[in-house]
């Protein structure tokens, strides 16, 4: 569920937008001037928020993309598997089990605060607390 619409020209870098149906935040924006008949064009380069894919897409300035809700949460490690983690909401107490990114593997342990983000219902470990 998005959590606003914004135009392709108000994606400024550091905004979180929806490419391809992943989240993704922005990094850059180009916006070309009109022509004799034509609309403005926006360049967005982005980069997935779950995946670190870099993604160029270029549309008219007119187009809408969707925010996405992003929670960010505080949460205590479990249990530790090679890509997964049983983790406790500190706030909630829910139980949930969250995959491990490649730049944080060797760094979760038992008992670690970790954040974690909930991007549209999938969740990730974002750092060590």
């Amino acid at each position: 569920m998005p959590l606003k619409l914004i135009l392709a020209t108000e994606a400024k870098p550091g905004v979180n937008i929806i490419i391809d149906g992943a989240a993704c935040a922005v990094k850059s924006l180009d916006i070309s001037k009109t022509g004799k008949h034509g609309a403005s064009k926006a360049r967005i380069e982005a980069v997935g928020v779950m995946d670190g894919k870099k993604r160029v897409i270029v549309k008219p300035g007119h187009e809408k993309f969707a925010v996405p809700l992003i929670e960010k949460r505080k949460g205590q490690v479990l249990s530790v598997t090679e890509t997964i983690a049983s983790m406790m909401d500190t706030e909630n107490f829910e139980t949930i089990e969250v995959a491990i990114p490649e730049e944080l593997k060797g760094q979760v342990l038992e008992g670690a605060q970790v954040e974690y983000w909930n991007v549209e219902g999938e969740k990730i470990i974002k750092r060590m607390l």
